[in-house]
């Protein structure tokens, strides 16, 4: 490249050539060569394409394993693998730039992902980075109990709560004193798959007994005390119930929460068969549930082919909005509901026997941690 004429081009040409690409292009070419990385991570080129729209993204969390940890790690910790539905492809982001061991990520909002790494104490430590401008940030030091047992959860105004059972631990980057304040949980069981929505933590709870498990639907409000100059959340624990809402909970195996468009809450599970006139009506659900109105609706269910592939199998689901995509043992691929049409996704990364988890990723050049 140093031989190149376009290495000789003044660096306002540079960036007037690169500004005219889209998102996609600007870090594909990222990767050409040193030159082009050089201009297009500068400070003045991101400033000048800080109105470019975001990439949305689906990421995968990598399942744990207990054994060949330093083979997972060099193959599947080194870098985050995400999916473009809207090309039909997938590529990753590379983690060399942090300092850490084993990171692994497991939630992101507004362009930043969260981690939990190894510190040099061998403690577990959660972090927040930017993967396309490889910034960091590290969040006060936790203990690795939370990152064994607690769900993290962020959400756009750079909150994040750490959620258990019987206890929930909260930090806000803008708050004055830069720790995490901790708060009584005292759910009734373990919380499933909670979510954030609406300045609001949703999670799924089991209320029934040991012979017979019966979900509901909890909810705590994260209330903004401006007195205080702090954020933290209302301990009161509240059940989300309506009398017209029946058996809503009852329908489904292993019901599971991801966020919807909006106000919404979308539940997925599998059918029960006593919910369904014959055996090839089996299949998985995915209801929707308006809070404005507190009305559930179905929104769609898996074709009666694809779920074939998912029935007697364990599957793990993740997404938002009108993309959720299904992870089945042993299926091979990822099935993905997106925009209202059921397909397949292909090529996923490590062995195609394995589980995963993920996240929805808006990839963006200009947020910082």
């Amino acid at each position: 490249m140093e031989s190149s004429p376009i290495s000789r081009l003044p660096e306002d040409t540079l960036h007037q050539i690169f500004s005219s690409l889209s998102l996609r292009e600007i870090m594909i070419c990222r990767s050409v060569c040193k030159l082009f990385n050089q201009t297009l991570t500068s400070p003045s080129f991101v400033h000048l394409i800080s109105s470019r729209s975001h990439l949305n993204l689906l990421g995968l969390r990598p399942p744990h394993h207990h054994h060949n940890h330093h083979i997972l790690h060099s193959s599947i910790h080194s870098c985050i693998h995400v999916y473009d539905s809207d090309q039909n492809q997938w590529f990753r982001f590379s983690l060399d730039f942090l300092p850490f061991r084993s990171p692994h990520p497991v939630a992101s909002s507004i362009g930043l992902v969260y981690l939990w790494v190894d510190s040099p104490d061998s403690n577990k430590s959660l972090i927040v980075c930017n993967p396309l401008t490889r910034k960091y940030r590290v969040l006060p030091r936790l203990g690795s109990a939370w990152s064994r047992h607690g769900s993290v959860l962020v959400d756009s105004r750079n909150r994040v709560v750490v959620l258990t059972e019987l206890a929930a631990l909260y930090f806000s980057f803008s708050q004055k004193t830069q720790q995490w304040l901790k708060f009584s949980s005292n759910l009734p069981s373990k919380p499933r798959s909670p979510i954030v929505i609406s300045n609001s933590v949703f999670a799924l709870c089991d209320v029934g007994s040991p012979w017979r498990s019966k979900r509901k639907l909890f909810y705590c409000a994260v209330k903004n005390l401006l007195n205080l100059n702090l954020s933290v959340m209302n301990n009161n624990w509240e059940c989300l119930e309506r009398h017209e809402w029946g058996d809503i909970f009852d329908i489904m195996k292993r019901p599971c929460l991801v966020p919807g468009n909006g106000n919404k809450i979308l539940m997925i599970g599998g059918l029960k068969s006593s919910y369904s006139f014959n055996q090839s009506g089996l299949t998985i659900l995915i209801l929707r549930l308006d809070l404005e109105t507190m009305e559930w609706e179905e929104a769609t269910r898996m074709p009666e082919a694809m779920h074939q592939l998912f029935h007697d199998s364990k599957f793990k689901v993740f997404g938002g909005g009108n993309r959720v995509c299904f992870s089945g043992k042993k299926v091979g691929r990822l099935a993905l509901w997106d925009c209202c049409n059921w397909r397949w996704i292909d090529g996923v990364p490590g062995n195609g026997d394995e589980l995963f988890r993920g996240f929805t990723y808006e990839a963006r050049l200009t947020t910082v941690p």
